[in-house]
């Protein structure tokens, strides 16, 4: 059954500061969607949002897969629902060997642990993940590339609904790159997925083949497209796009605290 991930009118804030200022976005089975933009312009955001990350106050809008509002959930029952999300910076968890986290997040969504030995096994040898890092804590002391290729394992093994990739290029290189982005673009076939993935740079997309390219400025989606959409990005820059699009905020910027002991200027 095909599933879709509906974001509408999406606002969020962090002390006090909007971030996201109503984010609409549509994500469904066996689709890529790649959300570009600048530093601070809100990417990382919506990707923590979507997963329900605590010191983000949702203000307004709607986060719902196959109908079902996902807002008012915790992030695991959101993860059990189908959800899951490789991190820009991946948590590491020492002493706990992958086997038994993806055992762990099978039981609770109702499933055999022991199914998953193999797929496990099978899945690390198709990204190149030898059994040292299998053993290990996961991420515990792994550089970028290893941390990216063990979120794309426990990705393939537990075949969601909807993957959220919040940069899941940073760090690879060439070779890695190009084993995590051809992985997570077979997926979409073999397995349905879809796929949101944030981004900055255009090299991802030569693994991962988007269907959709939106381009978030100032907490806002600004321009969709197809994959040409990258590569006008390419010649005139964020800042050249957002002329043309009569876009004047491009990042945010939390206002400066007033200090009251500054001289007064006069």
């Amino acid at each position: 059954m095909s599933s879709r991930l509906v974001i509408s009118g999406l606002r969020a804030s962090v002390d006090g500061f909007e971030i996201l200022r109503g984010v609409d976005l549509e994500v469904g089975s066996g689709e890529v969607h790649v959300v570009m933009g600048p530093n601070g312009s809100g990417k990382s955001t919506l990707s923590h949002v979507i997963m329900g990350r605590g010191d983000y106050a949702v203000t307004e809008g709607s986060v719902a897969l196959d109908g079902e509002e996902l807002l008012t959930l915790p992030t695991w029952q959101r993860a059990a629902r189908g959800l899951f999300l490789a991190m820009q910076y991946p948590v590491a968890v020492p002493g706990v060997p992958v086997g038994e986290l993806v055992a762990a997040a099978a039981r609770t969504r109702g499933d055999d642990p022991a199914a998953y030995a193999d797929r496990v096994t099978a899945e690390a040898q198709r990204l190149a993940v030898t059994d040292e890092f299998l053993t290990r804590g996961v991420n515990d002391d792994f550089s970028g590339g290893e941390q990216k290729r063990m979120e794309t394992l426990q990705l393939a093994v537990l075949t969601p609904k909807i993957a959220v990739l919040d940069e899941i290029d940073s760090g690879l290189d060439v070779d890695a790159l190009r084993d995590v982005a051809r992985r997570v673009e077979a997926m979409t076939t073999e397995d349905d997925l879809g796929v949101l993935a944030i981004t900055h740079y255009n090299r991802l997309l030569l693994g991962l083949r988007p269907d959709r390219i939106h381009v978030l400025m100032g907490g806002r989606i600004v321009a969709s497209g197809g994959p040409e959409l990258a590569g006008q990005l390419e010649e005139t820059g964020y800042e050249g796009l957002a002329a043309d699009l009569g876009v004047e905020e491009i990042t945010l910027e939390r206002p400066r605290e007033v200090d009251p002991f500054a001289e007064p200027g006069f």
